[in-house]
């Protein structure tokens, strides 16, 4: 079943703090990573509203996320891939991502707020675990290693 599961994983990265911890966290488990790993980054448009930053400064913003992960996982021997997505609602997006390039399972970190602060506000890891037809693994956040 490992082997399956981890063939072809997409990786959500949602800030550059998010792209450390996850990759942290997934190079734990590296050695389970049989096959791909594409890490992916939903832009959220806004539905009609005005956007809250440009594409293209999004873009930048999340091509610098995957520069961290490249640099986290350059050392590890996985194929690393990485894609923009855009979409109005994250989890719905990653989820039907997932689907379109053949993912064995959504794997990510949570981060951030209580659980009832996250219930409360709808949190995307919340969705994906509730809404994914897919398997979905949490990772336990990686102390972060202080190399100085």
């Amino acid at each position: 079943m490992s082997d399956s599961l981890f063939r072809r994983v997409i990786v959500p990265i949602a800030s550059q703090d998010d792209a450390r911890a996850t990759t942290r966290a997934l190079a734990s488990h590296v050695d389970s990573v049989a096959g791909t790993v594409v890490a992916v980054h939903v832009v959220e448009k806004a539905g009609g509203a005005p956007d809250k930053a440009s594409v293209e400064q999004r873009e930048r913003d999340t091509e610098e996320m995957f520069d961290i992960v490249r640099a986290q996982l350059e050392a590890y021997d996985v194929d690393l891939e990485t894609e923009i997505l855009y979409g109005t609602d994250v989890a719905e997006t990653i989820v039907e991502a997932a689907h379109e390039m053949d993912a064995s399972s959504i794997v990510f970190t949570p981060r951030g707020g209580s659980r009832w602060i996250r219930l409360l506000a709808g949190d995307v890891a919340l969705s994906l675990i509730s809404e994914s037809d897919l398997p979905v693994v949490v990772l336990p956040d990686e102390p972060e290693v202080d190399d100085g």
